[in-house]
């Protein structure tokens, strides 16, 4: 099959599952001979994933697959893609809709069908279903999936709050339902977490064609990685902040440890890079919903790579760097961004400008802090 006559996939996620199932629906009445194929992971907890693959006019086929090894990912790349080749060597659909379960993330099921599909099947977008008065409730929520009910494995253990952050920052299209119940506030909180994103009306006839108008893996993981992610800028409408602190001096670890639950309650939405004294060669991770915060590394800091090593960097993760270059640290920095209802802007800057290294432990130098007190240790070394 040639590249032409690729098999259209188009992926809709998202928590919010009465909007889902409304924007999977539309698309199977509005493109013909379209099928959507969904994997219910509500028993994967007990072992078992139940597929169905229906049309416009209701249920084509059930049945169920094994879970592997606790991986609910691992389940549906073994199901889903052979299913989708099927449809693909059938020659008769012309819009496959894989509508993901509840807390299934859109990223790994795009990298697994672009991986996997061959010349026979093309992502040709991934699309995030919201309800805008859902999206500050699921942001906010620090609940393990575990205890929502929501779980995709045994040992799946991601909360609410985080897994709805991704699904929304991945998809370069949301398909917005209509709520009464949502307001200014509501939609400009959607509009800040994810300003970049194309923001189409579930009922539209604009959905459609944002199913067809193409989709890159490789730009899409590359706008989530911490070293050139595509961040909000500042912004402030309808009671809605987003706040955007960038510094190059370094943090004093253990300063910034001791103020971790201030700042990561401090908003709804906070994400980014950042750098410590006693690291000095470590981008970190900051990536924060719900009240819980994960910090974690993301590698070295291109500075502190020899030149050679330069040429195994992909080119965005270069240019990303050359942004925002210092001449003394390189592309290490402090960029993290705040996005709330309420934000206390001057408070969150304060506390980030105390937590960096003093100008008397600045010009001690890296060999002094390098001796400083090691508080993230238990974070980062753990994993």
């Amino acid at each position: 099959m040639d590249h032409e006559h690729r098999l259209p996939v188009v992926i809709v996620a998202g928590l919010h599952a009465d909007a889902r199932k409304e924007v999977v629906e539309r698309l199977l009445r509005a493109v013909p001979d379209s099928v959507a194929l969904h994997h219910d992971l509500g028993g994967g907890p007990d072992g078992t994933v139940l597929r169905l693959v229906r049309d416009a006019s209701g249920t084509l086929s059930s049945g169920e697959t094994p879970l592997i090894d606790d991986c609910a990912c691992c389940a549906l790349r073994e199901d889903l893609v052979p299913e989708l080749e099927r449809l693909a060597d059938g020659g008769l659909t012309r819009l496959a809709v894989v509508e993901l379960w509840d807390s299934v993330e859109p990223k790994a099921m795009a990298e697994v069908i672009a991986g996997h599909g061959g010349d026979r099947l093309a992502v040709t977008n991934v699309i995030t279903a919201v309800d805008p008065a859902l999206v500050l409730p699921c942001l906010g929520n620090g609940d393990d999936l575990a205890e929502a009910g929501l779980a995709a494995a045994p040992t799946d253990r991601r909360t609410v709050g985080d897994t709805w952050a991704r699904q929304l920052e991945y998809a370069p299209v949301l398909a917005v339902v209509d709520d009464d119940g949502a307001d200014d506030e509501d939609r400009a909180l959607l509009a800040q977490l994810h300003p970049t994103a194309r923001r189409v009306a579930a009922g539209s006839g604009e959905l459609v064609a944002a199913a067809f108008a193409g989709f890159d893996v490789e730009a899409a993981a590359a706008a989530q990685h911490p070293a050139c992610a595509l961040l909000p800028q500042d912004a402030d409408e309808a009671g809605v902040t987003t706040f955007v602190w960038r510094r190059h001096r370094p943090f004093h670890p253990e300063r910034l440890y001791e103020a971790l639950e201030d700042l990561c309650c401090a908003a709804a939405r906070s994400r980014g890079r950042f750098w410590l004294a006693d690291r000095p060669d470590t981008l970190l991770a900051w990536d924060a919903a719900g009240g819980a915060l994960c910090v974690e590394s993301a590698g070295p800091w291109l500075a502190s790579l020899p030149d050679a090593a330069w040429e195994m960097v992909p080119p965005v993760r270069r240019a990303a760097a050359a942004l925002d270059w210092h001449p003394e640290h390189g592309d290490r920095c402090q960029h993290l961004v705040f996005t709330s209802p309420g934000l206390d802007r001057d408070g969150i800057e304060e506390l980030l400008d105390s937590c960096l290294l003093t100008e008397a432990e600045y010009r001690e130098g890296r060999e002094a802090w390098k001796r400083l007190p090691t508080a993230f240790d238990s974070l980062l070394d753990a994993a």
